[in-house]
């Protein structure tokens, strides 16, 4: 299974992907997946440093799978997480062009958000 590692930066709250070089980026595509446990496990490390640094809070590895082309979250929190409020899409990472596409598309199904 292929992970992300993802955060909150800590001075404004941004949902953040760690990228390849360890530093920290709000578009998901940049992400850095790590498809086995020794590589995620070493990103968790240099995002745990950050986090003592006092750049990010609270990283975590996430599941990813791909779809359409591309990496989406496995979950529907970390599909919002990534793309932005679920109530309109003009706002958060899907109105910047920043939300995973894969993500989206699977979105762009239903004509109304459940609740």
């Amino acid at each position: 299974m292929s992970e992300i590692v993802t955060a909150n930066r800590l001075v404004d709250g941004v949902v953040v992907f760690q990228n390849a070089l360890g530093g920290w980026e709000e578009d998901f595509a940049l992400a850095a997946v790590y498809a086995d446990l020794a590589a995620r496990d070493a990103a968790l490390r240099r995002a745990r440093e950050a986090a003592a640094q006092s750049l990010i809070v609270d990283p975590y590895a996430v599941a990813v799978e791909r779809r359409a082309g591309g990496y989406a979250p496995t979950t529907l929190r970390e599909t919002i997480r990534a793309a932005g409020p679920t109530v309109r899409r003009d706002l958060g990472k899907q109105a910047a062009g920043l939300a995973p596409a894969a993500a989206l598309a699977k979105q762009s199904e239903a004509s109304h958000v459940p609740l």
